[in-house]
């Protein structure tokens, strides 16, 4: 079920290609929040799809045990589960995925992730990955951001939460949605007067903070989607969509496979007046 409010809109301020977007925010304000019991949706992902939503490197459980020390000093009631990893933990009192990067080598690594909305991939896919493989398929990553994103990690103060939104379109308003092949085979038996209601804007909010103690980081991401037909609303968000999905860079556009759904964006957009 797609959210009911528009809460971020990353389309109407980010430019048409890539960039970090990393902003300072208050560290009260680094968790949402907004799902009662997340445990309900998390659990039984975890039951069917472990290796979808769930993968550590032994030596990531000290960091693990800070990524759920910081949730509880957050505020966030966390059931005591001596019997779960501590990120699996701290995740289900959340509705963020938690992602602890550590140092490791001389590189940044995804070494532990509790991943139950994870945007067509896996946690086995990714975990153990550095920053430049897991940003491989971005393109100019390596040649325009790498070193960029890696000081940034680097220096972080332990007292400072950063935040970016990113955005794509999708044929789906489910949450887990680890096969990007099958949400773009539903895209075939979309009739394009119904595009309003079957596509979806799907936004990343990803926050970023260090761990005092080790000196890792915890990587956020929060899901939220709604319908195109929810852009309606007020005609200047339907505006601003409008002018980023046509606007979109060459790039941008093909590794968000924009050109699968296009057809269909543009059938709904010519029906909204624009």
């Amino acid at each position: 079920m797609a959210d009911s409010d528009i809460v971020h809109m990353p389309w109407a301020d980010a430019p048409p290609d890539f960039a970090i977007g990393l902003r300072p925010i208050a560290p009260e304000a680094w968790l949402e929040g907004g799902e009662a019991e997340p445990w309900r949706r998390k659990d039984p992902l975890l039951a069917t799809h472990p290796e979808a939503v769930w993968a550590e490197l032994p030596s990531s459980r000290p960091g693990q045990a800070e990524v759920l020390g910081l949730v509880r000093a957050a505020g966030v009631a966390v059931e005591p589960r001596d019997d779960l990893p501590p990120l699996i933990a701290a995740a289900r009192a959340v509705p963020d995925d938690l992602c602890l990067m550590e140092k490791s080598g001389g590189e940044w690594r995804l070494t532990a992730l509790s991943l139950s909305a994870g945007t067509f991939f896996t946690a086995a896919e990714v975990i153990g990955k550095s920053l430049a493989e897991l940003h491989r398929p971005v393109p100019g990553f390596a040649d325009r951001l790498l070193v960029r994103v890696v000081r940034i990690f680097d220096a972080l103060p332990a007292d400072t939460v950063l935040e970016r939104r990113n955005w794509t379109v999708a044929a789906t308003d489910a949450l887990f949605a680890p096969d990007g092949a099958a949400v773009r085979a539903r895209l075939a038996g979309i009739d394009p007067a119904a595009a309003g209601d079957a596509l979806f804007v799907r936004v990343e909010r990803q926050t970023l903070r260090r761990l005092p103690a080790s000196g890792g980081l915890i990587f956020t991401i929060r899901i939220w989607r709604h319908s195109l037909a929810a852009l309606r609303t007020e005609p200047a968000r339907l505006a601003a969509f409008a002018r980023a999905f046509r606007g979109a860079s060459p790039a941008f556009a093909a590794y968000k496979r924009f050109e699968t759904c296009a057809p269909l964006v543009e059938a709904f957009l010519r029906v909204s007046g624009e």
